[in-house]
């Protein structure tokens, strides 16, 4: 069907992919590598069945210990939950924001949370409900204070066996400047990726020419096996000299990302900004009587298309983003569109003939 929108983690060791600011201090300065060395990040696989030639592993010594308390129910007789809990100390007094990465099966009523507790069982973080609910494999970060934490629970309804793995760092800090006439973002960096969350505009913003309109801010589940797309229809009153169509997706096979269609015209796939191969968010999958093993990347990609400027015309537009055969389902948010216009300070070079 078309979504129609209107414009305007057995212990192992070692990434919305955004991260959720769980704090407001500042983050500690780089620690000095002559002092003491740096702590190894921490890859723990969660799943409750062991995958097929996996080999033991281990984590490094600031990890505890990892237990399973499962089909807990909750109070009040509602539906049981399910509980992983990782006991952590610090590895050094220089450390004491932990970064968090856990991946998962999106599912709705089952979107997980973390809680990170201290010796004495009160809480100090409840990150709230991760995910979208959109039934896709997902990730979601948070950054942790700390600073007399020792256990961080992951608690998921039912059986616990949507949560995959959980990828655990330790954070350090350094100035970071911004300009003062641009929009400010909060830029985490996360490991094997640095573009910051893409957020989308609540009314239409003109910079130096530019026209920038959001045209869905919510996810939209896209699936070419149901049939299930994005539409968008938006009006212009001048015809632009280019246009940039840009939005997140998560979980698209990155070797076959989604269909641009506009005004019934097919304008290609989008590009996506891929993080570092080394990120534990590419998923593997292999097809009977195939070689080739697709990858799917399970968190969110910001993915852009350069939209031909003849494709488009004064009055309404119509704007579809389609998985192809064979990309699965995906979602996408933030979906938003620039316009370029002349601007009388641009840079042209006119080229004459000869």
């Amino acid at each position: 069907m078309l979504v129609r929108a209107a414009f305007a983690i057995f212990l192992a060791a070692v990434c919305r992919v955004c991260a959720q600011e769980a704090l407001t201090d500042t983050l500690p300065a780089p620690p000095d590598a002559t002092a003491q060395p740096i702590p190894d990040s921490a890859w723990l696989d969660l799943r409750q069945t062991a995958p097929q030639n996996s080999k033991t592993q281990d984590a490094p010594a600031w990890v505890e210990a990892l237990t399973l308390l499962p089909g807990e129910a909750t109070e009040g007789g509602g539906a049981s939950k399910s509980v992983f809990r990782i006991r952590v100390t610090q590895p050094g007094p220089d450390y004491r924001i932990l970064f968090f990465r856990l991946f998962f099966d999106d599912k709705p009523n089952q979107q997980p949370q973390l809680i990170a507790w201290d010796e004495s069982g009160s809480h100090i973080l409840r990150s709230g409900t991760l995910g979208v609910g959109m039934n896709l494999p997902s990730s979601d970060s948070v950054l942790i204070p700390m600073t007399g934490a020792s256990a961080i629970d992951i608690e998921v309804p039912g059986d616990g066996k949507s949560i995959r793995a959980a990828y655990l760092d330790w954070m350090t800090g350094s100035e970071v400047v911004h300009p003062v006439n641009a929009e400010h973002r909060d830029v985490i960096p996360e490991p094997f990726s640095s573009l910051p969350t893409l957020h989308a505009p609540p009314d239409d913003v003109e910079n130096f020419g530019t026209v920038t309109a959001t045209l869905a801010p919510e996810p939209i589940r896209i699936d070419a096996q149901t049939q299930e797309s994005a539409m968008f229809q938006f009006p212009i009153e001048a015809q632009p000299l280019t246009a940039l169509l840009t939005f997140e997706i998560a979980n698209p096979r990155i070797d076959a990302p989604p269909e641009v269609y506009l005004n019934g015209e097919d304008i290609g796939p989008v590009s996506l900004t891929l993080p570092d191969l080394a990120d534990p968010g590419y998923r593997g999958e292999a097809q009977p009587l195939t070689t080739q093993m697709h990858f799917n990347y399970t968190g969110w990609l910001r993915a852009q298309k350069i939209v031909p400027a003849t494709a488009l015309k004064v009055g309404a537009n119509d704007l579809v983003v389609a998985n192809g055969t064979g990309g699965g389902a995906s979602a996408i948010r933030a979906t938003q569109i620039q316009l370029k216009y002349i601007w009388d300070k641009s840079d042209y070079l006119l080229h004459t003939g000869h």
